[in-house]
């Protein structure tokens, strides 16, 4: 059977891919993200998403290798990744009551057969005192995460409502299409090898 392999060291998105019981391992992608949106946020995911699996695609011609990327984006501003407690409260207030739309992508690639779809959540948050926005990033820590936002945890309590197909493509990783493109494989969905994660 086709060895699979996850393009991402992230544990959010290991922990995503065991739900559907497939042997995996993690391999580092040697490519650099790219940050600039100028030419469209989907555009950026779409490059994000296939560069990182077609790094380790090269390193692994024979495995079926699963990538991912997400970017959130408000009133037309990228919001990426904060790197301070200080830049996550900011970035939660300057989002309250407004509608925020994250974007996630999502590659599968087996040599020459590449496929790639786009997973939108839009999210309104609610506004909330700057005192609850600090307790939320003390206790969830989202410093990782586009737009400062867990949902997985209790980021949930951030938002007053969302409109999404699939709830874990907001966690970083659309199990619902990967399913679709996955079961015609025939995969073990019984197997419960371990994981292993590879640094390149």
């Amino acid at each position: 059977m086709c060895e699979l392999i996850l393009a991402s060291t992230s544990t959010y998105r290991a922990q995503l891919l065991r739900r559907l019981g497939l042997p995996f391992r993690q391999v580092a992608p040697s490519f650099e993200e790219l940050c600039d949106d100028a030419p469209g946020a989907e555009w950026l995911v779409r490059e994000n998403t296939l560069g990182k699996g077609r790094s380790v695609s090269r390193q692994w011609p024979d495995a079926r290798v699963i990538a991912s990327d997400q970017v959130a984006v408000c009133e037309g501003r990228l919001l990426g990744k904060p790197d301070s407690f200080e830049a996550a409260v900011a970035q939660l207030q300057d989002v309250a009551g407004k509608r925020v739309r994250f974007l996630t992508g999502v590659a599968l690639l087996h040599g020459d057969d590449v496929r790639y779809d786009l997973v939108s959540c839009d999210a309104w948050f609610r506004r909330l005192p700057r005192g609850e926005i600090e307790r939320y990033v003390r206790r969830d820590k989202p410093l990782d995460c586009a737009g400062a936002f867990k949902s997985e945890s209790l980021g949930i309590a951030l938002v007053a409502r969302m409109s999404l197909d699939d709830p874990t493509a907001l966690m970083g990783l659309p199990l619902i299409r990967l399913s679709d493109w996955l079961r015609p494989l025939s995969w073990a969905m019984e197997s419960s090898h371990a994981c292993q994660t590879l640094q390149r």
